[in-house]
């Protein structure tokens, strides 16, 4: 049986302290991410349970159980607190998808500081950009990318510390630090910085796809959602092994590859290589994955392979699938079924609402195509763009909004109260998306609200289009 149960039910009768209570939320006082997702794990017994599995490009694997995250976290904690890195300090994480990359994003938390995750694939203006406008004073990355932060340090006064993560007894310039994680000596003990609910916790940019990007800020209390939409949408389970495909450069990959799982005490697992569907078949087959959150992109991208690279490999462990980060095509949904026996479940959620938002859940009929329905404890619509009520006809297409108030809502725009108080109009939240919803209560995506094609009279997103063009034959 599902976690989520009925959805029906658990709709009706949600409230956010089902979350707390199972998290134990906020007992002595305690709040910090960082320990709900290490030291909880293992005063709950866990600690010699797996919690990442990586796999390098070289087919290198390295294993840390919840007792080693526990104490690296601490090691990284200490070691940011000798460098003078203050609680509040935005502290950048600029690297592959290393386990440093995991481990010490809880080390910031723990520390207080407020971890501010960057693609690692970001060119030296958009890395300055984001540094520049975030105030960032420390940031770890590592001898491959190191080149980038260096060219552009003398523009960024505010930044006192660069710390190489992997430099070993390579020479460094002035204003940088070598840290080994593994190699130092490891912290069992460390007094974690104590934080309220609203203390910031983590600092995402937005792609900057309709202008500068925006700085997301989240508070450590979008814990209580991240955590149960983990439970609910993904259907965690204490014996299944997680592979959530989203680098932590964005919002997916923090928010579901790192704090819903480890916050679960689930075994995650990670591939640092390059796409391809053999490899990741492959991969699937050697960890025995279980659930798998993915992309719709990287969906398609599996389907032109055909349905011959797929059987190729044992893929019978997977249980549960899911994407997330744009629209999932009715025609991925049905090839899935085909492929792997059972459907990719869409979710709808953004970097500023820092948790799943509108999600198709286990055991709940799928729709190929649509969103889903709202997660318990959201109050969703779809309201008219210019009056910002809600619309009242099924299939009437209109912006999808919100009721400000669930545990993961951005709490601000770094630095940029203006565009902040512009997302809010009418008591809703408006996301910037536009969607129907039809007589079952379903939603289905039309597009951005910059990108809406007005075509006789009716309102037609580019998703609606591509999905068209994908039924036809002639289309690859």
């Amino acid at each position: 049986m599902s976690n989520i149960g009925s959805y029906e039910e658990r709709y009706k009768n949600f409230d956010w302290k089902i979350s707390e209570q199972e998290l134990e939320y906020g007992k002595d006082g305690q709040y910090n991410i960082g320990y709900y997702c290490s030291d909880r794990i293992c005063e709950k017994g866990l600690g010699s349970k797996p919690a990442l599995i990586w796999e390098g490009f070289t087919g290198e694997v390295k294993k840390y159980t919840y007792d080693d995250i526990r104490a690296y976290s601490n090691t990284t904690a200490k070691f940011l607190q000798d460098q003078g890195v203050k609680p509040g300090d935005r502290v950048c994480l600029f690297m592959d998808k290393i386990p440093e990359l995991y481990i010490c994003f809880l080390g910031i938390l723990k520390m207080g500081g407020i971890a501010q995750p960057l693609f690692s694939a970001f060119g030296e203006e958009a890395l300055i950009t984001r540094l520049d406008d975030a105030k960032t004073k420390a940031i770890l990355t590592t001898r491959k990318h190191a080149g980038k932060v260096r060219r552009i340090r003398k523009d960024l006064p505010e930044l006192a510390t660069i710390i190489i993560v992997d430099a070993d007894d390579k020479p460094l310039n002035p204003g940088e630090v070598s840290f080994g994680m593994e190699k130092l000596p490891r912290v069992e003990k460390f007094d974690i910085v104590k934080v309220e609910r609203e203390t910031p916790s983590v600092l995402h940019y937005t792609s900057g796809t309709t202008g500068k990007p925006k700085g997301a800020q989240h508070v450590h209390n979008s814990l209580v959602a991240q955590y149960i939409t983990s439970k609910w949408v993904l259907d965690l389970k204490a014996d299944d092994i997680y592979w959530c495909t989203a680098d932590p450069g964005w919002v997916t990959g923090t928010s579901y590859g790192i704090i819903g799982p480890w916050a679960n005490g689930v075994t995650q697992v990670v591939l640092d290589a390059g796409f391809s569907a053999q490899n990741w078949y492959a991969f699937i087959e050697r960890m025995k994955v279980t659930m798998w959150y993915s992309a719709p992109t990287a969906i398609r991208m599996l389907m032109k392979e055909g349905f011959d690279a797929v059987k190729k490999h044992d893929l019978s462990s997977l249980r549960h699938l899911a994407s997330v980060g744009e629209p999932l095509n009715a025609e991925a949904v049905i090839w899935s079924e085909k492929a792997f026996g059972k459907p990719f479940y869409d979710t709808f959620w953004q970097t500023e609402t820092g948790a799943m938002m509108i999600c198709n859940y286990p055991g709940m009929k799928v729709k190929p195509g649509s969103m889903g329905k709202p997660f318990p404890g959201i109050i969703a619509s779809v309201v008219n763009p210019k009056t910002f009520e809600p619309v009242d006809k099924p299939g009437t297409v209109g912006l999808i909004a919100f009721r400000p108030g669930w545990p993961s809502m951005m709490r601000a725009y770094w630095n940029n109260k203006e565009t902040y108080d512009g997302k809010f109009k009418n008591g809703w939240y408006l996301s910037g998306d536009r969607s129907s919803i039809d007589a079952d209560g379903y939603y289905w995506f039309v597009g951005r609200d910059d990108d809406v094609i007005n075509t006789a009279g009716h309102l037609v997103g580019p998703f609606e289009i591509e999905s068209a063009l994908l039924e036809h034959p002639a289309v690859a």
